[in-house]
């Protein structure tokens, strides 16, 4: 029963981090659309493309593209999608629509620079938040490694085909495509090398300080309780 207490928190804490990963990445990705015409994400292309060829939004079709992802990964691997997988798929989708619908467009050239690299930048930040946790990986991610196993190729060689593919679909299909898609391919997986490291970093310390304080708080008081809640 004790551990069944401990591990609530902990549970309720990693869901938090993974749930505001994706509302942070939501945000990001937004951001970046409000100064399109530098170029969006390969991913983003390939759903504003679909967005301006059929309507609907492009948070819409993010959700359609995960759920034809997670289908062909799910009959392929013959496994069910973590909670986590379905969560990313809906919620990443909904919360590029809000902030879309929120957010204005910048006006002048400087502020649009400085939106477009803050997006990119909290993109960073929304992915290792999310990914943190180990809560299920995205659609994406569970395609890339699909491929990767059936390929017998390098992840990284994978992914890069993957998104350059998708960005020249999306192009065909009227997505915008610029310098800013390349600055996005090249360093967003950086930025991710460094922000999934301090949140994996900020969660564990976050468990740890919680188990303390549940230590303290449940167990009788020592001469030396200070040193398990430091």
């Amino acid at each position: 029963m004790r551990n069944d207490r401990l591990n609530r928190p902990v549970t309720g804490l990693r869901w938090s981090f993974f749930i505001v990963g994706l509302a942070v990445l939501g945000f990001g990705i937004s951001l970046t659309m409000q100064v399109k015409g530098f170029g969006i994400g390969p991913w983003d292309v390939f759903h504003y493309g679909l967005y301006k060829q059929f309507g609907l939004t492009v948070g819409t079709w993010s959700i359609v593209a995960g759920i034809v992802i997670v289908l062909i990964s799910s009959l392929t691997l013959k496994r069910i999608p973590q909670i986590g997988t379905i969560l990313n798929m809906v919620l990443i989708g909904v919360f590029i629509d809000f902030f879309n619908w929120l957010l204005p467009e910048p006006g002048w050239f400087l502020s649009k620079i400085a939106v477009f690299v803050l997006g990119t930048l909290i993109t960073a930040l929304g992915i290792g938040l999310y990914v943190a946790p180990d809560m299920g990986a995205g659609p994406r991610d569970s395609l890339m490694l699909v491929l990767t196993d059936w390929l017998q190729w390098k992840v990284s060689t994978v992914r890069n085909g993957i998104e350059i593919t998708v960005a020249l679909a999306g192009w065909l299909l009227g997505g915008p495509v610029g310098l800013g898609t390349i600055f996005i391919a090249l360093f967003l997986g950086t930025f991710v090398g460094y922000s999934l490291p301090l949140t994996k970093q900020l969660l564990n310390f976050l468990i740890r300080k919680g188990e303390g304080y549940e230590d303290f708080y449940k167990g009788s008081l020592r001469p030396d309780h200070h040193d398990r809640i430091s």
